[in-house]
């Protein structure tokens, strides 16, 4: 038995099989990055153009910088993506989880930053990323020159319906192993319109089957812990997210920050990236933000 993230050792094995095999799947060239920081090793997948403009991205829960760089391939192809794998994850940085409702995750993000050599970098975050985002805002704000935020944590707590679905669903696939329950538990992210790609339905089974599923995302920031960032943010929201509801986390981010620039997605549930038609969407609007 691990006494770390994983349930078993033959079981993180696995993963990291996976993970590296998503990496030789991408179009793009990579290079591993360990950096130090308070809380470990944080291990950062750099890809992309080297001449382009950098970007650091944190990727959803129980995801990697690998199944994230995947997933936004379209998305990232034209800048140099600092893709991170966020501490206490099933990707290879440091197995310690940190506090949600704290601002370590913060902390841990200021550390990247700086032990990758930058004072400020453009940022993007889906999900529980996005929380890890809010909460950066809070401690180093003068850090983010730009946030692109996809489906954020960090605005609005996690739906409990949601969560209560999704327990439910995961219990009886880890008890069963039957691919039905898998497939419901992922099907409480998205809608009728959406089918789940292959790439994400793997990453999840090992996730279910390996890790110490933590469904704790980054808790909503305070008004007076963010008050000073005052950069620009692109926030894209699905309205038919079930985890973060969109109208509810745009119009937080609104009265939080002073400069958001919101997109509510038609038809669009917690896994965004499900639509080539959107995804098209998505990348001019992320485009035109970062050029400006």
């Amino acid at each position: 038995m691990s006494s770390g993230i994983y349930t078993t050792s033959d079981g993180e094995k696995e993963i990291k099989e996976f993970y590296n095999r998503q990496v030789k799947n991408l179009k793009l060239d990579c290079e591993d990055i360990y950096v130090d920081t308070r809380f470990g090793k944080t291990h950062v997948l750099k890809s992309g153009r080297k001449d382009a403009k950098p970007i650091l991205f944190f990727h959803r829960n129980n995801g990697t910088a690998a199944h994230s760089l995947k997933q936004n391939e379209g998305l990232l192809k034209d800048y140099l993506v600092y893709a991170v794998d966020t501490i206490g994850q099933p990707g290879k940085s440091e197995q310690r989880i940190l506090s949600h409702k704290t601002h370590e995750y913060g902390q841990w993000a200021s550390d990247v930053i700086d032990s990758l050599g930058f004072s400020q970098v453009a940022c993007m975050g889906e999900s529980f990323g996005g929380g890890i985002l809010t909460k950066l805002m809070c401690v180093a704000p003068e850090k983010i020159s730009k946030a692109v935020l996809f489906v954020p944590a960090g605005f609005k707590n996690v739906s409990k319906k949601f969560l209560i679905k999704m327990s439910i669903s995961k219990l009886l696939y880890t008890t069963t192993k039957k691919d039905t329950y898998l497939e419901k538990a992922l099907n409480a992210m998205v809608n009728d319109t959406e089918n789940i790609d292959q790439n994400t339905l793997d990453m999840n089974r090992l996730c279910f089957d390996y890790v110490k599923t933590n469904m704790q995302f980054p808790n909503k920031v305070k008004a007076k812990e963010c008050k000073t960032f005052n950069s620009p943010i692109l926030l894209f929201a699905g309205k038919k997210d079930p985890v973060f509801p969109a109208e509810k986390v745009v119009k937080r981010a609104k009265k939080l920050f002073p400069n958001v620039e919101a997109h509510l997605l038609k038809d669009c549930s917690h896994f965004y990236s499900l639509s080539e038609k959107r995804n098209a969407y998505i990348k001019e609007r992320v485009d035109n933000f970062l050029s400006n």
